[in-house]
Formats: C-alpha cells, sequence, structure tokens
C-alpha cells in the first residue's frame, strides 16, 4: 500500500527576513508542493529517491541518528529523521519517491515543502501537533542543514488556508487569516539567478540583527522601537538593517489594514516600499530583482512588486489587475529576456490549503 503526504511552497506577500527577529509575516501557500509518496520496507533501510535530482539514497534506519551533514538535497530529510528520533518517534524502514513542483532556488522555501512532506511521511500516520510539526522541521534546517531561518516557511507549509493569506506573529507564534481583495491576482515571477552570495549573506543578517538588539537592550527587535533605534549608538550597518525591521513589521500591519479597506493602490505602495527597505537598508536585492521590480512598475495594471524569499536572486512577487494579468506576463518576460537572455518563469500564486494525507493507492 503506497500512501501519498503533500506539503505546498510559499510565497510571502510582505514582512521579509522579520520572521527570525519574533516579528509579523504574511505569506500564502501555494498550490505549489512536494508529495512524498512512502511504501513499508522489509531491509531494514530508509531509502528515498528524488525525481527532480534523479538520485536515490539509502540508509539503514540504524544509522539515521548518527548521520551528519553532507551538504546536499539529503540534509534536509535527514535532518528531519534525526528530529523525529530526539521526540520519541521510532523510524520505520520505508522507500520514499520525492515528486516536487516547487521550483528549487526561487524563494518559494522548496526546502520547507520537503522537509514537512517527508516529517509526515516518516510519522506515517502518526498524530503530532502542527505546532510541533513546524517548529521540528524548523529545528532541523537549523541545527542539522545548519541555515538560522525563522519559522515562517515551515509554518505556513503546515497551517496554510485556502483562498486567504496567514499573518503570523513569529513571536507567540499564532495566526490569523487575512482575506485578499477579490480584484487582484498574485504572480510570482522567477529570475531564474540564484547567486552564492544568499547563504552566507543570511547568517550574516541574522548576526547583525542580533547586534542592533544587543545595542538596545532588547530581547529581540521585536521589542524594540525606531526612537530607541535612533537614539541607540551603533555600527551603520546594524542600524540600517535593524530599520528594515522595524519598519518591515509595520508594513505588514499596515498592509493587513489596507487589505481590510480593499485599498490595492496603498497595497502595492507598501510592495514597493518593503523592496526599497531591502535594496537599501537590508542589501539582499541584486541586479536582476531590481530590474524585475523596477520594468513591473512601468507595466499598466501592476499595483506594486517586491523581491520575496531570502533574498540575492530568486523571485518577485506582483500584484496585478486580473484582466491585466496576461499582459503583465508577456511584457515583464519579454523585457527580463531582451536584458539578460533569461526566460524568466510567471507563477500564478493561489492561496491554498496546508500540508496533509494526500491519498492512498
Amino acid at each position: 500500500m503506497m500512501e501519498i503526504y503533500r506539503a505546498p511552497g510559499r510565497v510571502n506577500l510582505i514582512g521579509e527576513h522579520t520572521d527570525y527577529n519574533l516579528g509579523f509575516v504574511l505569506p500564502i501557500a501555494l498550490d505549489r508542493a512536494t508529495y512524498v509518496s512512502a511504501e513499508s520496507a522489509l531491509d531494514g533501510h530508509l531509502t528515498i529517491h528524488s525525481e527532480a535530482h534523479d538520485e536515490t539514497w539509502d540508509w539503514p534506519v540504524a544509522s539515521l541518528a548518527g548521520l551528519r551533514p553532507n551538504r546536499h538535497w539529503t540534509d534536509y530529510p535527514i535532518g528531519v529523521a534525526q528530529q523525529l528520533l530526539k521526540r520519541g518517534f521510532e523510524i520505520a524502514p520505508q522507500r520514499l519517491t520525492i515528486r516536487s513542483t516547487v521550483p528549487e532556488g526561487a524563494g518559494l522555501s522548496s526546502s520547507a515543502a520537503l522537509e514537512v512532506s517527508v516529517a509526515l511521511a516518516l510519522l506515517a500516520g502518526r498524530e503530532i501537533p502542527k505546532l510541533d510539526l513546524a517548529r521540528l522541521c524548523q529545528s532541523a534546517e537549523r541545527d542539522f542543514v545548519g541555515m538560522p531561518s525563522g519559522i515562517m516557511d515551515q509554518y505556513i507549509s503546515v497551517f496554510g488556508e485556502r483562498d486567504t493569506a496567514v499573518k503570523i506573529d513569529c513571536r507567540s507564534l499564532t495566526h490569523e487569516p487575512v482575506r485578499l481583495p477579490d480584484a487582484v491576482a498574485i504572480l510570482a515571477v522567477n529570475s531564474m539567478v540564484k547567486h552564492e552570495l544568499g547563504q552566507s549573506a543570511y547568517r550574516n543578517r541574522v548576526e547583525e540583527c542580533a547586534m542592533a538588539a544587543d545595542a538596545i537592550g532588547v530581547a529581540s527587535l521585536r521589542e524594540a522601537s525606531i526612537s530607541q533605534l535612533e537614539a541607540t549608538p551603533m555600527p551603520a550597518v546594524a542600524m540600517r538593517r535593524a530599520r528594515h525591521i522595524l519598519t518591515e513589521n509595520a508594513r505588514v500591519q499596515l498592509f493587513v489594514n489596507a487589505s481590510a479597506r480593499g485599498d490595492l493602490e496603498r497595497m502595492g505602495q507598501l510592495f514597493y516600499e518593503s523592496h526599497i527597505s531591502m535594496q537599501h537598508d537590508y542589501e539582499i536585492t541584486c541586479e536582476e530583482v531590481d530590474f524585475l521590480v523596477q520594468s513591473a512598475k512601468g507595466i499598466e495594471g501592476v499595483y506594486g512588486a517586491r523581491m520575496t524569499g531570502g533574498g540575492f536572486g530568486g523571485c518577485t512577487v506582483n500584484l496585478v489587475r486580473p484582466d491585466a494579468a496576461d499582459r503583465f506576463a508577456h511584457e515583464i518576460a519579454a523585457r527580463y529576456e531582451e536584458r539578460y537572455g533569461i526566460t524568466p518563469s510567471i507563477i500564478n500564486c493561489v492561496p491554498s490549503a496546508g500540508a496533509g494525507h494526500e491519498q492512498r493507492k
């Protein structure tokens, strides 16, 4: 008997790099997802096949707890297996096949989709609270993979809701649904580039934010205010990083308020403000995504555009009038291809449900 488990990727509408600062984020779960087919095995091994990488890896179940990171895609499922073992869940011999429609390296959280879907497959129907599942998968990424990420990606993959965004408070680990206006399409434009600087720069940003919080005398930047920031001596780079986080947290709430009013112009303006803050204060954009945002601004029917995800490549997210969506996709692709010789992929982002058991074969 084969079981199939699904976990979605995500696009973050606004609230970038605020999660590991215990702030607010506003993602949607996508209808792009990672699917893991699971079959029981009698050989005492955990076997994992990735269709995208066309690779099969195999480990004795008894060896899983002692494995070390390998700087390879298999670190994600092995990290999850180790976290399950630490929490007292036995791992049964299984054969897992991974298939995904979430593009890797695009800033749409393919890693969290992999972590959550593998966790469900290894749990094999055993109950676990949703928040514990999200935290377990975050721990796998932080402790085994070595990326000091916040909880947004795993949280939205677990708690995603159909037809709505989800505002997450990353300090209290609670959330609320945010209904988006009907008269808007959400389109992600994948730049198809991912600069290698991304991982090391991500760690640097975490450290710089901690430096700013220490200087102000708070446990996290969630507890700081702009007036405190401006009154506290600190290195200029830490000041800029903190300013992005504090203003970005404010933008999340302003965006939620504008959405409740159906004020698409204001929502779009907040997108552009967020991107400028990421470009100049947080310094995580790159030439290609800056070009995509600037180009979108000149296309009729676009309310706003910004980079989404960790930075240094990946996707932009765009708020577009539905009747202008096809024209936008054509024009943005043509402009980008003319400039860089790269054809971007355009993804229609449909808010979808969170992870779960899909079907049985």
